[in-house]
């Protein structure tokens, strides 16, 4: 893989994995629209883990919060750290289960374009109209373990190319009322846990295999991803503070539509 392949690709997961319009769908585009060689599951999983590790610093509070709030539960003393960590893991079971049984007996979800561009339009108007409608009153300190599995089960649409975790998971939250700096904040949470345990198992591929050319490309890989991602991070929450998602869901409009028209004309 050529060294400005792998830039790009570490570039549009920093920028795209945390703003609702899919980071899976443009790493599928990216081979798609420069017709440079698809980049493989172990770069993508890299990639990824550079975008943990970004989120993980910009919310080490709420983390730090929810491991010494386990710590203390552990011990029978409950508080609102340990809550918030038992409705993350809560969030996180559907996706796991169904990925699983998604990949064991169906092979996976096909990666097509015409996938990635229905699924970018479909639930980009989805995330539009939610937002509109939905209150803006609830934090999540408010959550209740009902409404936080109700964010987990829509989270397995994610597995759908081009739907967007954060935006099909931001959109559930909104549904319920969160304001919108706590769904995205909710939703990157519930991020960690899922990119943890895709990240530790293509590292233990890695490094079974010992491949020191691959190894290289996703440790450059994973470092750009994190420096992107802090940055698209911040700005993201920064906007959310005074504004809405409309922009998030016109770019998922044109690019869905753009797609589509590309697709089906050329």
């Amino acid at each position: 893989m050529s060294i400005e392949h792998l830039i790009l690709i570490a570039v549009v997961q920093g920028i795209t994995e945390f703003l609702p319009i899919s980071s899976s769908g443009h790493l599928i585009l990216v081979p798609t629209l420069t017709g440079a060689a698809d980049q493989g599951l172990v770069i993508d999983v890299a990639v990824h883990v550079g975008t943990l590790l970004a989120v993980c610093l910009y919310l080490w509070r709420d983390i730090g919060r929810m491991t010494a709030g386990t710590l203390r539960g552990l011990r029978g003393r409950r508080d609102p750290g340990f809550r918030l960590a038992l409705q993350i893991v809560l969030a996180t079971i559907p996706v796991i289960a169904a990925g699983y049984a998604l990949q064991r007996y169906l092979g996976g979800m096909p990666r097509s374009p015409e996938i990635v561009a229905w699924a970018t339009l479909g639930f980009g108007i989805l995330l539009g109209v939610v937002d509109y409608v939905g209150m803006t009153i609830r934090r999540i300190e408010h959550m209740r373990y009902g409404e936080a599995l109700f964010v987990g089960l829509a989270q397995v649409l994610a597995l759908i190319p081009g739907t967007s975790r954060s935006g099909i998971t931001m959109t559930a939250a909104r549904a319920l009322g969160y304001e919108r700096q706590e769904a995205a904040r909710f939703s990157m949470l519930m991020g960690i846990p899922t990119i943890l345990a895709a990240g530790t198992l293509v590292g233990l591929d890695l490094y079974e295999a010992g491949d020191a050319r691959l190894t290289a490309d996703a440790l450059l890989a994973g470092g750009l991803s994190f420096i992107a991602a802090l940055i698209s991070i911040a700005l993201m929450m920064g906007w959310l503070k005074r504004a809405s998602f409309l922009p998030f869901v016109v770019y998922r409009i044109l690019m869905g539509g753009g797609l589509l028209i590309w697709l089906y004309t050329a």
